[in-house]
């Protein structure tokens, strides 16, 4: 018994970081998010629940300043205040807008964002058995090469869950008479909007596919459908 000590340990312990991250995530969010009533994007909701046979889709607003869409592990459906700032400036339409709810709905009915959650506690076991193992090889950089394994592992499948995304999104936008030309512009948008001008990428980028093949694969989508 004593043998699988270690293994037993490993797994508690990923298990408490795994609902400690989810009852984090679930008070910052409850914290610091209202629900989206703007009056430009009431409609919008109504159109894509429509599309759907379902009554508007609900969203929130999270009270931060990044521009982002967020998909909960609970299915709830957030844009940044950031996001609704730029829309009141004009720098982005409702229909773009529309399109961010519609990407985040795409998470949410693939089951992504509550995947991510579970993938969390399957990424540190994975850093910590290489950590334990490289380290013994290469001291000193075996923590730091596997962690970089770790995180191009969780990239790779962050961006094909970013495409599955997309391809709801262009569908449900089709469907609801908005067409994905708002998906396709939004994206040109990106780098001004989120100040990353071709320096080192922020972040969250890093998980998320070039814009370049997001564009090419909502076109080829549309083109293929259009077709049939």
């Amino acid at each position: 018994m004593m043998k699988y000590l270690p293994i037993i340990l490993l797994v508690l312990y990923l298990a408490a970081m795994w609902f400690f991250s989810l009852y984090r995530l679930r008070q910052e969010l409850n914290q610091k998010s209202t629900p989206l009533n703007h009056p430009r994007l009431v409609p919008m909701l109504e159109r894509l629940g429509r599309a759907m046979d379902l009554p508007p889709v609900r969203a929130h607003v999270y009270e931060v300043e990044p521009v982002n869409g967020l998909a909960a592990p609970d299915g709830r459906i957030f844009l940044t205040r950031g996001f609704i700032r730029k829309l009141d400036a004009g720098e982005v339409t409702p229909e773009e807008l529309a399109s961010v709810i519609a990407h985040e709905l795409g998470h949410v009915a693939h089951g992504h964002a509550r995947r991510r959650m579970i993938d969390f506690a399957g990424q540190n076991a994975i850093r910590m058995a290489l950590a334990g193992v490289l380290g013994r090889i290469i001291p000193g950089l075996g923590a730091w090469i596997a962690g970089l394994i770790a995180t191009a592992v969780a990239a790779r499948l962050s961006r094909d869950d970013e495409f599955e995304a997309d391809r709801f999104a262009s569908a449900l936008m089709i469907r609801a008479g908005l067409g994905t030309d708002p998906q396709i512009s939004l994206f040109r948008k990106l780098e001004r909007l989120t100040g990353n001008r071709g320096g080192s990428a922020p972040a969250w980028l890093l998980s998320h596919p070039p814009t370049a093949r997001r564009i090419a694969a909502i076109q080829q989508n549309q083109a293929r459908w259009q077709q049939g």
